[in-house]
């Protein structure tokens, strides 16, 4: 569980105040997350989720949240942000910035079937296509310069073996670019835990707090290697192409972009090889904090590495 700053009722009542939903009956800590601190609300209106945030600024939000309500106007399963009383969508609560979005139905899903695969690629797919009327720009902070540079910091602490292999891929990515590409609004983080589903209907997207600017094709390379992902690390063949097709079903694959597709997965796979060593061995100062397996990620790529067949 990630809950690194804690908010007392009566000062979370104070701060809610400001808005129009109601009187403040409880809130709860959410076991999940690994970089911000998530609550349920519940008030006399109904459930909300409040999300303090550890890293991000007051100042860095609005392209988040505007995006977050300009999918959900657009019709994205995603969470709404509500607005106070002075039409904004973020204040300070307890020292961080925070914000409050309508609480979605649905639940996590630990081992996606082949139907939910396709959901997923299919509302995926929605979203980059209802991103392409969102005004504002956020070039993405975790792209190849941040992976280079933060590898660099973490080699002398790992085992030789491994760091050989990350120094491999690095280097590997540093041989290509994607400039000629189709971009838009990404989500960067489409990881199993940040999607609810009623059965095998996608009820939400969550956690757009990744979100920026970047190769489409990427978002969708990042979101089949852990949606396909076996527990060995390897890709499940009719996983990844369910997601593909689901994708697909809305938004096409250029030439362009199914010749880079092998290199995207491994870059995908190397972000978060590199996010989650960082977790390992610069963990975030808390009350509780929660670090996936860098291994995972390590054993994605190599599966990419040694595979011919990438399903396009």
């Amino acid at each position: 569980m990630s809950v690194y700053t804690s908010v007392g009722e009566a000062e979370l009542a104070a701060w809610l105040s400001r808005y129009s939903i109601g009187q403040l009956k409880s809130l709860k800590g959410i076991a999940a997350g690994i970089t911000n601190t998530n609550y349920f609300v519940d008030t006399t209106h109904g459930r909300y989720v409040l999300t303090l945030f550890e890293v991000l600024r007051l100042d860095e939000l609005p392209y988040y949240l505007e995006l977050m309500s300009h999918l959900a106007r657009h019709g994205v399963a995603c969470p709404a942000p509500i607005a106070d009383s002075t039409d904004g969508y973020a204040s300070m609560l307890a020292g961080k910035p925070a914000c409050l979005v309508t609480c979605l139905t649905g639940a996590e899903v630990s081992a996606p079937s082949a139907a939910q695969c396709f959901a997923v690629g299919e509302m995926l797919a929605a979203m980059h296509e209802a991103g392409n009327t969102f005004p504002r720009r956020m070039a993405n902070p975790r792209g190849p310069a941040w992976w280079s540079a933060t590898a660099a910091g973490l080699y002398a602490e790992m085992d030789a073996l491994d760091a050989a292999s990350l120094r491999e891929e690095v280097a590997f990515q540093d041989r290509y670019r994607f400039a000629h590409l189709p971009t838009g609004v990404v989500h960067a983080d489409l990881f199993r835990d940040n999607v609810l589903f009623d059965g095998d209907r996608v009820a939400g997207f969550i956690d757009f707090y990744y979100a920026c600017n970047d190769v489409l094709a990427y978002d969708v390379a990042i979101a089949l290697n852990d949606w396909a992902r076996r527990d060995d690390g390897a890709i499940d063949d009719a996983l990844a192409r369910a997601l593909l097709a689901g994708y697909q079903s809305l938004r096409r694959f250029s030439d362009d972009e199914k010749a880079a597709w092998p290199v995207l997965l491994r870059a995908a796979g190397l972000r978060f090889w590199t996010s989650r060593l960082l977790d390992l061995y610069r963990p975030q100062a808390g009350e509780m904090t929660y670090t996936k397996d860098p291994k995972v990620f390590q054993k994605v790529v190599e599966d990419h590495r040694a595979r011919r067949d990438f399903w396009l």
